[in-house]
Order: C-alpha cells, then sequence, then structure tokens
C-alpha cells in the first residue's frame, strides 16, 4: 500500500489521505492530551509553523491506547490542543497505533521501520521525506527540538 493512498480522516470528521503532504517533508506523531509528553504539542507547533512555508507540516494522530491519556472525544481533543498549545497542524482522527486492529498508516509505517518494533508509548515520532520515504523513528523521549536538525536537512535537499 501507498502511503500517500491510505483513507484517513481528519479530527473535524472529512475523509482524507496523505495526497495533500506528497513532496512535504512530513513528521508523524501519535499524540495525546493527558500524557507526560504532551507539552511536545508546543515544539511540535513551532516546528510546524517554523518551516511550514518551506515544505514541512506536522501531522497529529491522537491514540488512546497508552494508558487511557486521550479519553475526549475528537472535539474535546481538538479544543485542548488549541487552548493550551495554540495547535494549528492538522490533527486527525483517534487512531490505533498498535495491536491487530493498528490503523493501516501505523502499519505500513512500522514495516517501513528497519526494525518493525511497536510502537511503545505516546508522541513516537516518524519522520518522512518528500519521497514518502521513512527516515528516522523517534520515540517519545526525543523533543521536537532534538528532531530540527534532521528536519533542515531533508528542506534542504531538493
Amino acid at each position: 500500500m501507498d502511503l500517500y493512498t491510505i483513507p484517513l480522516e481528519t479530527i473535524d470528521g472529512k475523509e482524507t489521505t496523505l495526497k495533500p503532504y506528497q513532496d512535504q517533508v512530513v513528521l508523524i506523531v501519535n499524540t495525546a492530551s493527558k500524557c507526560g509528553f504532551t507539552p511536545q504539542f508546543e515544539g511540535l507547533e513551532k516546528l510546524y509553523k517554523t518551516y511550514k512555508d518551506k515544505g514541512f507540516t506536522v501531522l497529529g494522530f491522537p491514540c488512546n491506547q497508552f494508558m487511557n491519556q486521550d479519553p475526549g472525544t475528537e472535539e474535546e481533543i481538538l479544543s485542548f490542543c488549541k487552548t493550551h498549545f495554540s495547535v494549528t497542524f492538522p490533527m486527525f482522527k483517534k487512531t490505533q497505533v498498535k495491536g491487530k486492529n493498528k490503523h493501516p498508516l501505523f502499519d505500513l509505517l512500522l514495516k517501513m521501520n528497519s526494525n518493525n518494533d511497536p510502537i511503545q508509548w505516546n508522541f513516537e515520532k516518524f519522520l518522512i521525506n518528500k519521497d514518502g520515504q521513512l527516515i528516522k523513528r523517534f520515540t517519545s523521549r526525543e523533543t521536537p527540538e532534538t528532531i530540527e536538525p534532521a528536519i533542515q536537512s531533508l528542506l534542504e535537499k531538493t
């Protein structure tokens, strides 16, 4: 399956794919509103605002599979993200990222990763280049600020 043709649903209920982000550097993140890593929303938004006009985007996928840390509705999640972290990057419907019912996007991302290890926690990040290739998977502990040089490097490539 092609990364850009997997059916997705935005957090406000619109059907889409990743096709609008083709030819961009993309950071895909499984997020949660009640996690110790939730403050990373601030750094993610800063990256998005800094590089969005240069061909970069952050895509947030709320997930409630890790200790019930995103139990709210899509409306509540979006409101929280906007109110507390002024999030403007695209957010998607609550998504399963592990287990037998994991979303096809995350199934593909894990298969693209050389070790195919399951996602361990909220705020794992997948950096995709302009050609749709997974460049690196970052753990929850790796902050948006530590990822910035990799993003800059990909944006500088033609």
